[in-house]
């Protein structure tokens, strides 16, 4: 039996080169939400006024209530030690996660994989319809990457349940 899937979620200053992580979310296995804004190093001045739009976060916000990298990197190490998270972005998620981590000279103690390794092809084909139910159902209105990672772990259950329900 497949247990519930960690899934985090990182938004970012951006997206390509010098882009890096603002925010950093997770919805545990049983649906509790951990999530940390991300006070931005002095050397990461990329901002892309495009994300800023979508993830509604001010980089005023950032400086004045964000956690340090180091605060942020032992906070996560600490709550998820040893094991797997799942991101639907694991090109991007990566490469925000390694600035965040490289930032304090340190490596995350957890694996974060792709969201592709555990949903079946019969799942993707339910997965579209089912994430914009979850949406409505959860009646989320900020972008945050908590809220992020809780849709589309109830998003993985529900395409899981209803695959094993037809099966």
């Amino acid at each position: 039996m497949m247990t519930v899937p960690i899934v985090i979620d990182f938004e970012a200053s951006g997206f390509g080169k010098g882009s890096y992580p603002i925010e950093v979310g997770f919805s545990r296995r049983h649906g509790e939400g951990w999530c940390t804004l991300i006070r931005p190093e002095s050397d990461w001045q990329h901002w892309d006024i495009h994300a800023a739009r979508i993830h509604r976060i001010p980089r005023e916000i950032l400086v004045e209530r964000g956690k340090s990298a180091s605060l942020v990197t032992e906070q996560l190490n600490t709550l998820l030690a040893g094991l797997t998270v799942y991101t639907d972005g694991w090109t991007q998620d990566y490469v925000w996660m390694a600035r965040l981590y490289d930032a304090v000279d340190r490596v995350p103690n957890f694996r974060l994989a792709d969201m592709r390794e555990i949903i079946s092809p019969q799942q993707e084909s339910l997965w579209h319809a089912t994430k914009h139910q979850v949406q409505e159902d959860l009646n989320i209105s900020r972008h945050r990457a908590s809220n992020d990672a809780r849709v589309l772990q109830m998003t993985w259950l529900r395409t899981y349940d209803a695959v094993r329900c037809l099966g």
